[in-house]
């Protein structure tokens, strides 16, 4: 078994690969790791772990004077998550290639400025999900958590072409269900993409799910287990949204947006 260790970025969503992440980093033990990820060569990927939170389980919000962001104190790379950050997290996770990492120098509303007045205050960074991997343990001993983990291949399973194009339609229905419920006009139909696995990665980003469901569908074994999960999911959702007048956060299905 290959493992390596990977920084991790714990967050309230699930990033599949391929798909695009934007965030706003301003708490220390982050603003930290990201400046380990500047130090590496632009040339060369910036990869970091995302993982899920698990239901009840929050990260620290912004601007609650914890040690971890005051001057005199190192950042806590555990707070929120408890002495064992392990059973915080779920187990299946995405690599994320920081491609643009943009230094902010001026602290925005709400923000606290960076420790001793040096440095920026955040950072705006666009990263990138590129592959799967296996959670095995946590490192605490830095300013930021660190994983041991192992990757995780993407196998097709059998019936995967089939299904794909069977999940395309059903998601074309979903879209048409849940334009309809919010009273809202559906663009023209993009042109569909042909791999089985940029199929299944891209409809569960774009359904709307509650996390646990998202994660279920990253840890599937194989594309045609995911595929077989979304083509039930979307069935149900587009006869439940048909029912509904109105459906509340359906503007999370253009991409997943998360806020540190």
């Amino acid at each position: 078994m290959t493992t390596t260790r990977l920084p991790l970025f714990p967050l309230n969503t699930v990033l599949f690969p391929g798909l695009v992440l934007p965030l706003n980093v301003f708490e220390a033990r982050y603003r930290a790791l990201l400046r380990d990820l500047l130090e590496l060569p632009e040339s060369e990927p910036r990869p970091f772990g995302v993982v899920a939170i698990r239901d009840g389980q929050l990260a620290v919000p912004r601007g609650t004077g914890l040690p971890d962001e005051s001057e005199e104190s190192p950042p806590d790379p555990t707070a929120g998550f408890g002495a064992d950050p392990m059973r915080s997290f779920y187990e299946v996770g995405c690599v994320a290639d920081a491609s643009t990492i943009r230094p902010r120098q001026v602290a925005g509303e709400g923000e606290e400025p960076a420790e001793g007045g040096g440095g920026p205050a955040s950072y705006e960074v666009l990263a990138t999900g590129t592959s799967r991997f296996r959670l095995l343990s946590v490192d605490a001993s830095g300013p930021y958590l660190v994983g041991e983990v192992e990757p995780l291949e993407e196998v097709a399973g059998e019936g995967a072409g089939a299904l794909a194009s069977g999940v395309l339609l059903a998601f074309r229905r979903y879209q048409k269900a849940l334009a309809g419920a919010n009273e809202r006009t559906l663009g023209p139909a993009q042109e569909a993409p042909d791999d089985p696995v940029v199929v299944s990665y891209l409809v569960a980003a774009a359904t709307v799910l509650h996390t646990a469901d998202k994660q279920r569908l990253l840890q599937a074994p194989d594309t045609a287990t995911r595929l077989a999960d979304e083509l039930r999911m979307l069935r149900q959702e587009a006869s439940l949204i048909s029912k509904l007048p109105s459906v509340p956060g359906a503007e999370y299905t253009v991409r997943p947006t998360s806020l540190n």
